[in-house]
Order: C-alpha cells, then sequence, then structure tokens
C-alpha cells in the first residue's frame, strides 16, 4: 500500500505497474483527477492527511479483496490539466478493484483533510465541500453500491 501526499507529479504508467507485479493480480482499477479550467492551490495538514487516507484505504481493504493500493494526492499550485489524484487498486478480480477504486476516491473527497482555493478572474476562493460529494460518500455507510460479481 502506497501512500503520497507530494507536491510533484506522478507518472501513471509507473504506479500502475508498481501494483500489478504480483501474478496473482488480475485487475487493476484507476482514477485520476484533472484541476479543471481554474488554477488552484491545495493545502493538507502533513500526517493527518496521511493518517485519514490510510483509514479509508483499510476500511475499502475491509470490504472488498484488494491485492494492492496507491493513493497519490497532490497539494501546492496547481494549473488546468495538471493531475492532482491517483487511486489505483489491484484486486484478482474487477468487480473489488472497481468498488474499492470507487469508495476510496469517494471517501477522499469528504474525509481527507484537504483545503482548495481556486484563482478566479475576481481573486482567491476557498473552495467549499460540495454536496454532491457527501451524497456519494453517504451510499456507502447505506451498503449501496456493492461490487457486482464479475469475473
Amino acid at each position: 500500500m502506497k501512500i503520497s501526499i507530494q507536491s510533484g507529479d506522478f507518472d501513471l504508467s509507473e504506479e500502475v505497474k508498481a501494483i500489478s507485479t504480483d501474478a496473482r493480480v488480475g485487475a487493476v482499477a484507476s482514477f485520476v483527477g484533472l484541476v479543471r479550467e481554474l488554477p488552484m492551490t491545495l493545502e493538507h495538514y502533513p500526517g493527518m492527511t496521511e493518517r485519514s487516507i490510510a483509514k479509508i484505504v483499510e476500511e475499502a481493504r475491509s470490504r472488498w479483496k484488494v491485492m494492492d493500493c496507491t493513493v497519490i494526492h497532490r497539494y501546492g499550485a496547481l494549473q488546468p490539466n495538471d493531475r492532482i489524484v491517483l487511486v489505483a487498486v489491484a484486486s484478482a478480480h474487477r468487480g473489488d478493484a472497481f468498488a474499492a477504486c470507487e469508495f476510496i476516491m469517494d471517501y477522499l473527497k469528504t474525509r481527507a483533510p484537504f483545503w482548495k482555493k481556486e484563482q478566479t478572474k475576481e481573486g482567491a476562493r476557498w473552495v467549499e465541500a460540495k454536496s454532491a460529494d457527501d451524497q456519494a460518500a453517504e451510499r456507502w455507510q447505506a451498503g449501496f453500491a456493492e461490487p457486482k460479481k464479475l469475473g
């Protein structure tokens, strides 16, 4: 399991390769989040952020058969189209990999201590949490979105 909070970019191909070396891995599901149209600055609470993400990953591992996982989240000044986050999950089967990847990403948006400040034409503004992110995380609490039995 790799959790990294870093200012520098990451190489998606290298990160996926690193979690798929075990011959028992049959699936890797990944999500890469990009900065949209406005430059932004991301701040975090070092130590606390990594512990929060580790708890999210451990919860995913308790629900699905996760063989390995990488979560990378960037901080600092980011420009449109920069990669901001990577969640990659390795499993024997795609159903577990897809579900765990989506679960981790949904909870990253609501539980991980990051603060975003967008740079608009009118000046900088802190970004509020979106209700859609809370709703996405809540569906997991209700037992919704359990993985389908896929090959």
